[in-house]
């Protein structure tokens, strides 16, 4: 079968796109080929997929599910040799669409197709057999999905919608490589000149991580999303992409203490400011909105660990209003729970190390929005680094796929647990959004459909006191994570702030006797049990 390598740049995502095919074009001006043809001789060639003249264009095929069990097993194992391989289908759409390829990439593709011979075991492919076997782009209705839910989108988005690897398998392969070749010079040319697609290295991109990137995009409504090493991989980088030397952000009183350091001590040094608000104080944003030349907007929503809560579409159309960025760190949320860019931020950000992931095993971050922006982060993530390995980037890909399953399970037991706990003698106080006590529960109403599997609450009792309950426990880890399969608990003061003073921590609100509980996807009467037998033990 006649085929080009495999080239994926970052592009947008269609939720309901199928597989794209695309060639290996050159640009010598040979005339268009022949019209295809039903062949019958031996030989798959590209020339079925090139028709006649006019502008550059991007004539998409769409392939049933079947199509690759067509092929032979030899022809199939040979795609999987080339690991990447793309059948050899459309010109490139660099100039005005006019629905015809290009009489040049016409001439590549019978090019191709002449210069690869196909043992007389491969199925005969030449010519568009019939309109159920290979479909034309345009007669297909792409606003139509029979995806109706974020719960089958996490399971099928990037890949069952289509996805750049060729292969008949259900998962996605890992592509294990650091490079990609270029056949001929000429090729290699044609990179450099934009007129051939390639990730050329690692660091720019994999197959697998893509397919993990169309995933979220999917479940955020995204443009783009880019995933990197960490979540605050993404958060640096994030900001150093989008607020110039000299300029100003403002961010929030409660957030990741890595975060905050980040932004207190390593942003000074390219000059850049911030104003540090409260995360309900609508007011004070405005006044330093008015105050300054305000670059970004980055909070958390819900935060870590109080679980406050922004008002997202409000603030967004606040800052828009005077040029600002709005990017909102969901990792609390999920995007099952929270839609940031339909509520008008301009970036939603994740640690998916959490709950996107979602089993405990894997490290990443995740940053979705305009095409645009995530194209401006792209950019320098790929002169920082901090790629995410493709071994790492199936994880997330298969932990996606159990994403909707996890979080209603964690939902459910980490509100029901959250009205135990506030109804309980020996709990001072607890930190819930779906608790009407919460200071933002009508914000949270408004825009969660969840309130995510983090409960927050403080015992009634000191440092010593609190250590007691959390060694009491049985089911849950002492880890510095949440979001899991495997329920997780820390104490802020400890595992956090241990290195302040108790009157440092008290400024940022961390007592000795906060607790910050990750609610797992254990049976719910398990996890009742076992904290109220723990409190019991500080009773």
């Amino acid at each position: 079968m006649a085929v080009s390598s495999c080239s994926f740049p970052p592009r947008v995502f269609n939720a309901y796109s199928s597989f794209e095919c695309r060639s290996d074009p050159d640009f010598s001006g040979t005339p268009t080929g022949e019209k295809p043809r039903i062949g019958s001789n031996r030989r798959v060639t590209a020339s079925l997929f090139c028709t006649g003249g006019g502008g550059l264009s991007s004539l998409i095929f769409r392939f049933p599910p079947n199509f690759v069990r067509q092929l032979s097993v030899k022809a199939r194992r040979n795609c999987s040799n080339i690991g990447v391989a793309q059948v050899v289908a459309a010109s490139w759409s660099n100039g005005p669409t006019s629905g015809y390829p290009s009489s040049a990439a016409a001439a590549a593709c019978q090019a191709a197709a002449a210069s690869v011979p196909v043992s007389d075991d491969v199925a005969v492919v030449e010519g568009c057999i019939d309109n159920d076997s290979v479909q034309i782009g345009d007669s297909y209705d792409s606003k139509t999905s029979f995806l109706s839910s974020d719960g089958s989108i996490t399971v099928h988005a990037g890949e069952r919608l289509g996805r750049g690897i060729v292969t008949d398998a259900i998962t996605t392969p890992v592509v294990n490589t650091s490079a990609y070749f270029f056949k001929k010079t000429q090729e290699l040319i044609d990179f450099k000149e934009k007129r051939h697609t390639s990730f050329e290295y690692g660091r720019y991109g994999n197959p697998t991580t893509v397919v993990a990137e169309e995933k979220i995009s999917a479940l955020e409504g995204a443009e783009s999303t880019l995933i990197m090493a960490s979540g605050m991989c993404a958060s640096t980088v994030m900001l150093m992409a989008l607020v110039p030397a000299g300029g100003h952000i403002v961010t929030t009183t409660d957030c990741y203490r890595k975060t905050r350091i980040f932004i207190e001590t390593i942003l000074p040094k390219m000059g850049i400011s911030a104003t540090v608000i409260d995360p309900a104080d609508v007011d004070g944003l405005e006044s330093a909105l008015n105050k300054n030349k305000v670059s970004l907007f980055f909070t958390e929503s819900p935060t870590n660990p109080f679980l406050r809560c922004v008002d997202i579409e409000k603030v967004s159309k606040l800052c828009h209003s005077k040029g600002t960025l709005v990017c909102i760190d969901g990792t609390f949320a999920t995007p099952l729970n929270q839609k940031a860019l339909a509520l008008g931020a301009d970036l939603v950000l994740h640690s998916a190390t959490k709950f996107i992931g979602g089993h405990n095993d894997v490290l990443a971050g995740c940053i979705s929005g305009s095409e645009k922006l995530v194209t401006e982060i792209r950019t320098l993530h790929h002169i920082l680094g901090g790629t995410l390995n493709p071994n790492a980037a199936y994880l997330i890909i298969r932990g996606m796929k159990t994403l909707h399953l996890r979080v209603q399970q964690q939902n459910s037991t980490a509100l029901r647990m959250a009205e135990v706990l506030e109804a309980h003698p020996r709990v001072k106080r607890v930190y819930y959004p779906g608790l009407p006590s919460h200071p933002e529960h009508e914000i949270a109403k408004r825009q969660m459909t969840g309130f995510g599997g983090v409960v927050s609450f403080e015992v009634d009792g000191d440092l010593m006191t609190t250590i007691k309950f959390v060694d009491a426990l049985k089911i849950p880890y002492i880890a510095p994570s949440f979001g899991g399969c495997e329920s997780i608990v820390d104490q802020p003061a400890i595992m956090s702030y241990w290195d302040l003073s108790q009157a440092e921590r008290s400024k940022y609100g961390i007592l000795d006797n906060l607790i910050r509980f990750s609610f797992g996807v254990e049976d719910f009467k398990d996890l009742k049990a076992d904290i109220l037998q723990a409190l019991e033990t500080i009773a």
